[in-house]
């Protein structure tokens, strides 16, 4: 029905205004609406603790809840941990229809759908836009389904690929409008993952910034691969302006990856910003754990200086990774590809 589709729309827009905010939760958006067609309340979920979506909006709505439909992007859960089960709180207020973009991979969350249709409510679990809401959600579904944190590869280049001159400078290879758009990009994950090169090299502070400079209220946790906060203790991601992580190497002088997402996925962590040099991009794509690609490229020629991509396993081009573009945007003079790495 349009209508659903027009109030499930609604749903997804404040699901992804959700984003960053509310993990290990999922940013969920819900909207209840009237018999007659009128909004009487939406919620998106507030930060870990806080109520979930379906409550909010519930709680807005208030006795116009009762014969209602509600609009929400996952399946109500269905267990009570630091809050009640939204499922029962549906029933509980007399909605009549829940329709449900997604289906809550998370089995100790999930059931949802039984517990309303068993209470008589008329569940329509994924027929209206179901792959909108997956898309606004894909972060924390991708990383509940596997057990690891989904992994965003974010680098600036310039056409030819480089990602500083041949004497070393890399300031400013984009545009004050494309750097803008990475704090939006940043305020959007939970960690943000450099290597101990790149910040000693760089010292970036790998914090959410305002264009002028002001810092967000919430930081994401900010990893440093390989470093030690022996030797990099100056250095700016050890500042007090957010939490610092440190993977230290194994005795083999490397760190595992893998076990080094199992565990920020352990620390509530569900979708991480790769921002590290040519080398660290290279060994998260030879291991195969990224899984969304977001370039900024500049209209620039460089032609010497570093690549923007270390080694990353491939000897020929037959072994090439295949990427799918799902967007491609300007950015002020530059240009931001979104790209989805096939078989993530």
């Amino acid at each position: 029905m349009a209508d659903d589709e027009t109030f499930m729309r609604r749903a997804i827009e404040l699901a992804r205004l959700s984003l960053g905010e509310t993990s290990p939760n999922p940013n969920v958006g819900c909207v209840v609406v009237t018999p007659d067609g009128r909004i009487a309340g939406e919620g998106r979920t507030a930060p870990a603790g806080g109520p979930h979506a379906e409550v909010r909006a519930l709680e807005q709505a208030g006795d116009l809840a009762r014969g209602a439909t509600a609009y929400v992007t996952l399946e109500p859960c269905d267990h009570t941990g630091r809050t009640g089960p939204c499922s029962r709180a549906l029933v509980a207020a007399g909605v009549a229809r829940v329709v449900a973009g997604v289906r809550d991979p998370n089995p100790v969350a999930a059931g949802g759908a039984e517990t309303l249709r068993s209470a008589g409510v008329v569940v329509d679990m994924g027929s209206v836009l179901h792959e909108s809401a997956h898309e606004a959600m894909e972060g924390w579904l991708t990383a509940v389904s596997r057990g690891t944190p989904y992994v965003i590869w974010k680098f600036a280049a310039t056409l030819d690929g480089r990602s500083a001159a041949a004497d070393g400078t890399s300031k400013w290879i984009t545009s004050p409008a494309a750097r803008a758009d990475v704090h939006r990009l940043r305020a959007g994950v939970d960690a943000i993952i450099a290597g101990a090169g790149t910040v000693r090299a760089d010292d970036p502070q790998l914090t959410v910034r305002s264009p002028e400079g002001e810092p967000a209220a919430r930081q994401p946790l900010r990893v440093v691969v390989g470093g030690s906060r022996g030797t990099d203790a100056g250095s700016k991601v050890f500042d007090r302006s957010a939490p610092t992580w440190v993977a230290a190497p194994g005795e083999d002088g490397r760190v595992d990856l893998p076990a080094m997402l199992r565990e920020l996925y352990a620390r509530g962590v569900r979708v991480a910003l790769l921002e590290g040099g040519p080398t660290l991009a290279g060994a998260f794509l030879a291991e195969g754990l990224v899984d969304r690609v977001v370039a900024y490229l500049a209209p620039k020629l460089l032609g010497a200086g570093p690549a923007a991509l270390g080694f990353a396993g491939i000897s020929s081009i037959a072994e090439a990774l295949t990427l799918d573009v799902v967007d491609l945007a300007r950015i002020g003079p530059d240009v931001r590809l979104t790209a989805t790495v096939k078989g993530a």
